[in-house]
């Protein structure tokens, strides 16, 4: 692809590095914003700008915030004994579109894989474990995606706190088994909620 300009060549290049935009969405795009009052794409770069200096990570559940906890972490109306475990944040913001789960949650940040060089340690599972020895949690809610990782997540995590108190589900399989959490209809990953399984029953599946 040829440019005529070295600064519409750089910044094409810049959001071509954003995933699932090639170079020719990547022009499009930029020239879209040519296209608009200056004012507006000062806007967008001050707002990625600022989230990139500001935005924090929740010390609780590690959900992205704009202040320590974040506002489900500090919401009252949350049932705390209640813990859905999920991958990232945009598995929050899907089970969040359902309306069906008032408890809160702890992202872990990603999913066990060898092959990728990701082992628990990489992941936000210590603190998770820390969670549920404070004798707060009555029940965890394994969230993640029905895949060989998420699977093998869900045990790990499992085998950490079998000797505490706590009950563990899953949700139901109505998420076709391979498929990632986010792209999930909100009907059938809301009814996946509601219908969770004990997470011992699962293993026999």
């Amino acid at each position: 692809m040829e440019f005529s300009s070295k600064l519409l060549e750089n910044a094409v290049n810049e959001m071509s590095q954003l995933p699932g935009i090639g170079k020719r969405t990547a022009l499009r795009l930029v020239l879209h914003l040519l296209r608009q009052p200056k004012e507006q794409s000062f806007l967008l770069a001050g707002a990625l700008q600022k989230v990139r200096e500001e935005i924090n990570f929740c010390k609780s559940c590690h959900n992205i915030s704009d202040q320590e906890l974040c506002e489900i972490c500090t919401n009252p109306m949350r049932k705390k004994e209640l813990i859905c475990v999920v991958e990232d944040i945009r598995d929050v913001m899907a089970i969040e579109s359902t309306g069906s789960f008032k408890g809160l949650y702890h992202v872990l940040g990603g999913k066990i894989s060898p092959m990728d060089g990701i082992g628990p340690q990489d992941l936000n599972i210590e603190a998770l474990v820390e969670r549920v020895k404070s004798g707060a949690i009555k029940e965890l809610i394994f969230a993640m995606s029905p895949t060989m990782e998420g699977d093998t997540t869900n045990f790990y995590i499992f085998k950490q706190i079998q000797d505490f108190d706590v009950t563990t589900s899953t949700i139901a399989r109505g998420i076709a088994a391979g498929n990632e959490l986010e792209y999930a209809d909100e009907v059938t990953l809301g009814r996946s909620i509601i219908d969770r399984v004990p997470f011992e029953a699962s293993l026999k599946l």
